[in-house]
């Protein structure tokens, strides 16, 4: 049995964290492209530096010497990305930045692969391992830890852009250690937060009394204690931050993309990527199988892993996991699941419409625990699986 009486922490980062700079402008391309052609094919990766953002990566459209055009545009994605976001400091400002676009025509011993042909169905964009996860603790169906890591930046920032806190900057983090007992989340025995401001004057004491009704507000009633410990900007003064600061890479966030390492992760990051490659595609599959499962009540927890091999259609393996909380057998859970669900690259994209231009909005606080979207984003998060689930068992 696993324990039920633990203390355990979860990271966020904020859309200015100079990282997830790089995953927005990365899936800002990538819906720019999805947006003229659904079928086009992206995997775009970016780094951002001082004065400095590098595009490079890969693009397939069916009409090639269309790609020229298109490029034209990438210098203006990047910067309204960055403007968005809230860069206007003298060694990263959205007017100013230098980008350099490195983008180039799709291999075509990649393409041979993945693309159908007379004899075989579109194959997966690369081999490897994904994961998803659900668990009944939060109304979201994730792991406490980080599912309120993220309200609080999401918070930050929206009182930060509403100019409620003018004095906030765009780069943030926030982790949170939560306390479980009997198996349940119950309250936060310490918690950090680093947050860029703009104003040198102000100390720790001064963010201090910014932030916290805003983080008390993104908390459940009851979890912040006298007993809590409280780390906010414990460095000091926090004035130059985003790429500036620190460099930045695309899909370097991968555990805050996902569940805060409360539950296995793939090889492969998600942004810049399109839903050929199950690296995301599958990974989304994975997480909106695991949350179903859950929704049905047929377990408290649940981890589903699915496995792929570059140009082959179908899943190589299919596995779940209810860790101990399951109403009816794992294997009958796996069973199920290869029923009521295609998971060849094309089956998914198409039962959860994934060849929209839907995963700029992705790049910042966590590819999972979001609300479904009416224009299909997020659509993985839907648990209208749930009732054909139980039927299959």
């Amino acid at each position: 049995m696993s324990r039920q009486n633990f203390t355990f922490t979860s990271e966020s980062v904020s859309e200015g964290h100079p990282d997830k700079v790089c995953d927005r402008i990365s899936d800002a391309v990538l819906d720019a492209f999805l947006r003229e052609e659904p079928e086009a094919r992206v995997a775009c990766e970016t780094f951002a530096t001082t004065d400095r953002v590098v595009i490079g990566g890969e693009v397939g459209l069916s009409d090639q010497e269309k790609l020229h055009d298109y490029m034209a545009h990438i210098d203006d994605i990047a910067r309204a990305c960055i403007k968005d976001i809230g860069y206007e400091q003298d060694k990263f400002h959205h007017e100013t930045v230098e980008v350099t676009n490195l983008l180039h025509e799709q291999s075509a011993h990649i393409a041979q692969g993945v693309d159908a042909a007379d004899n075989k169905d579109e194959g997966a964009g690369d081999q490897g391992i994904m994961f998803g996860y659900a668990t009944t603790e939060t109304p979201a169906l994730m792991p406490a830890p980080i599912q309120y890591s993220h309200a609080i930046l999401r918070r930050l920032a929206e009182v930060r852009k509403n100019g409620t806190e003018p004095a906030l900057g765009p780069d943030a983090k926030s982790q949170l250690s939560v306390v479980y007992r009997d198996g349940k989340p119950v309250g936060v025995s310490s918690i950090v937060l680093s947050t860029q401001h703009l104003d040198e004057a102000l100390t720790s004491d001064d963010i201090r009394q910014i932030v916290e009704p805003y983080i008390r507000e993104s908390l459940p009633d009851g979890w912040l204690t006298a007993k809590t410990e409280w780390h906010v900007n414990p460095t000091g003064k926090f004035v130059i931050g985003g790429p500036d600061g620190d460099a930045g890479l695309t899909g370097r966030k991968i555990i805050v993309d996902t569940y805060g390492g409360a539950a296995p992760h793939g090889g492969g990051a998600f942004s810049g990527k399109d839903p050929t490659k199950v690296d995301r595609s599958a990974a989304y599959a994975a997480r909106y199988l695991a949350k179903n499962v859950v929704a049905a009540g047929m377990a408290d927890r649940c981890t589903i892993q699915l496995s792929y091999a570059i140009g082959v259609s179908k899943p190589l393996s299919i596995y779940a996991d209810t860790h101990g909380t399951g109403t009816v057998a794992d294997a009958q859970i796996e069973k199920a699941i290869d029923q009521v669900m295609d998971l060849t690259p094309r089956g998914i994209r198409q039962h959860l419409e994934l060849n929209k231009p839907i995963y700029q909005r992705t790049a910042a606080y966590g590819h999972f625990g979001r609300e479904p979207d009416a224009d299909g984003g997020f659509s993985w998060e839907r648990t209208d699986l749930a009732d054909a689930l139980k039927k299959a068992v």
